[in-house]
C-alpha cells in the first residue's frame, strides 16, 4: 500500500509540474506576441502598390499612346476587339487609361462615368 502511495505522489508531482511547464509557455507565448506587435508597424493596405502613375490620370495620355495602353487593358479578356474599340474611344475622349487589366477605374473618372444610353458603363 505505500508503493502504490508513493506512485500516486509522482504521478501528482509530475501532472502538477506538467501544468506549471505548460502555464510558463502560454505566458512565454503571449509575451512575445505582445512585444513583436510593438516592435512591427500595424500592416497598412496597398492600394497601388505596383500601379503606373502615368497615363492613369485624366488629361495624362497623349492620343498616339492610347493603343498601347488599350492593348495592355484588353490583353485578358476573350472579347478583344470591342474592348478595343471602346477602350480606344474612350482614351481618346479622357486622354487615360485605368490600370491594369479590370477595374481600377477610379483613377480616371472620366473613363468610370462615360455610360451608354442604357446606362451601363462604355468603357472597359
Amino acid at each position: 500500500m505505500n508503493q502504490n502511495h508513493l506512485g500516486m505522489g509522482r504521478a501528482n508531482v509530475i501532472l502538477a509540474l506538467s501544468l506549471l511547464l505548460m502555464l510558463l509557455l502560454l505566458q512565454l507565448v503571449s509575451n512575445n506576441a505582445a512585444a513583436s506587435s510593438e516592435l512591427a508597424p500595424s500592416p497598412q493596405p496597398q492600394t497601388g502598390v505596383n500601379l503606373p502613375v502615368y497615363g492613369v490620370t485624366e488629361g495624362s495620355l497623349k492620343p498616339q499612346e492610347c493603343g498601347v495602353r488599350c492593348s495592355e487593358r484588353c490583353s485578358k479578356t476573350q472579347y478583344k476587339k470591342p474592348c478595343l474599340f471602346f477602350c480606344n474611344k474612350c482614351c481618346s475622349k479622357c486622354l487615360c487609361v485605368p490600370p491594369g487589366t479590370y477595374g481600377n477605374k477610379q483613377f480616371c473618372p472620366c473613363y468610370n462615368n462615360w455610360k451608354t444610353k442604357r446606362g451601363g458603363p462604355k468603357c472597359p
